[in-house]
């Protein structure tokens, strides 16, 4: 295979990736939502330094420093709780292994017990509890017994904290790029407007990818993110 055919299928490949995320709807809706919460948190900080008047500079810094931490913030929990879940199932393995190894007439028998109680006859799911077993043993019970069909590698519990880290820095940018480039006169008004737009978008997309009602989901995202705003810059504007 020469250099540009490889080249060439790596950017298939890569190209290949980027679709199955988009398409599935959970991991996307996941990033909208860390995307929401980036916009919505500096929004308010910055909502509740501007009722407290703070200075132009006070409240870049503040929006620099909210973006960087919530970044950080929702990467490291976000791989944190990947990286638990694959444990608790790395752990579930190796229960069911040992159970297995030590009476796999009793697992066979749960195997077709739970055939059985989908609706198939008790010689059809022997039938079928003898063959995943014959295939697979443990993948079967891990299966039937835990809906667990594929473990996550350590590399993906990255990936998911890494994207949820840019997902929420790319939200926490709007009002940080707001706060850098309006006048302080108006920039709480031009704030709120950015972050109702926004979540306007975002909003259509989840709704869309998850087929979930629109205006539903529209009002929700925004009574959280305008009332968020709201109830900090009363906070700042009375007790400071």
């Amino acid at each position: 295979m020469s250099v540009d055919q490889a080249a060439s299928d790596g950017d298939k490949n890569a190209v290949g990736r980027l679709r199955a995320w988009l398409e599935d709807g959970r991991d996307l809706r996941a990033r909208i939502v860390d995307s929401n919460d980036g916009i919505i948190a500096t929004a308010g900080l910055l909502e509740g330094f501007a009722g407290a008047g703070a200075s132009d500079t006070v409240l870049i810094i503040a929006a620099a420093a909210a973006t960087l931490a919530g970044c950080l913030s929702v990467a490291g929990a976000t791989w944190a709780e990947e990286s638990t879940d694959r444990d608790a199932q790395l752990r579930l393995i190796e229960d069911e292994r040992a159970q297995l190894a030590a009476s796999p007439e009793a697992e066979l028998a749960e195997l077709t017990e739970y055939w059985e109680n989908k609706g198939l006859s008790p010689d059809v799911a022997a039938r079928v509890a003898d063959e995943l077993t014959a295939r697979d043993a443990l993948a079967a019970q891990l299966e039937y017994e835990h809906g667990i069909t594929e473990i996550p590698s350590a590399a993906a519990s990255f990936r998911a904290g890494a994207s949820a880290g840019i997902a929420y820095a790319l939200g926490a940018m709007i009002p940080l790029l707001i706060t850098l480039f309006v006048p302080v006169s108006i920039e709480a008004w031009a704030v709120l407007a950015a972050v109702i737009v926004s979540l306007t978008i975002t909003s259509l997309v989840v709704s869309r990818t998850g087929h979930l009602p629109t205006t539903r989901v529209l009002v929700r995202t925004l009574v959280v993110g305008v009332g968020t705003m709201l109830i900090s810059y009363l906070a700042g504007f009375f007790l400071f």
